[in-house]
């Protein structure tokens, strides 16, 4: 069991996960109906999955661990974005938002000598490393295409080559 801060800082990071899966959902059905990003559009979708399954990892070890592990009531996301170039930005943007959160999150399990939580929270140190590089990884690329439309059309191909977590296939 873990003190009542660590659940509520544990809970807090359900809700971070969930409004990450509802953002990128957000962006995938936005880039499904912009032409020619089909690509795109599936990475945002497996994006979304992972985020949710990040939150129902961290629901598992609440519950497991005593606690109670609360759904939290989601904001509206952004729907719609100017162009493919501010939807990762907006990407890249989120994901150093999340590894605030999971800094701070490890910062409290230390402070409460928490070392089960501590131990379990370095899967997600981890993981957003690899969520960083990747969103600095895709924008780069968009950023060297610029406004070439050759350009957009290689880059949703080349997404395919991407897992979710940064790896090439």
């Amino acid at each position: 069991m873990f003190s009542k801060k660590m659940q509520d800082a544990l809970n807090n990071q359900v809700l971070v996960e969930a409004q990450s899966s509802q953002i990128y959902l957000a962006m995938a059905s936005w880039a499904e109906i912009q032409p020619g990003i089909d690509n795109v559009t599936a990475f945002f979708y497996r994006h979304s999955d992972e985020e949710r399954m990040h939150m129902l990892k961290l629901i598992h070890f609440i519950n497991e661990r005593g606690g109670f592990a609360v759904v939290p009531a989601l904001e509206q996301p952004a729907l719609t974005y100017p162009s493919i170039h501010h939807a990762f930005k907006e990407l890249l943007n989120h994901e150093i938002y999340v590894s605030e959160c999971i800094n701070n999150l490890v910062g409290i399990s230390l402070d409460e000598r928490d070392y089960a939580t501590h131990n379990f929270l370095q899967w997600y140190v981890a993981e957003q490393i690899e969520e960083e590089a990747l969103a600095r990884v895709c924008n780069d690329k968009l950023e060297l295409i610029g406004d070439d439309r050759g350009g957009l059309y290689l880059f949703d191909q080349d997404i395919l080559k991407v897992n979710v977590v940064g790896a090439v296939e």
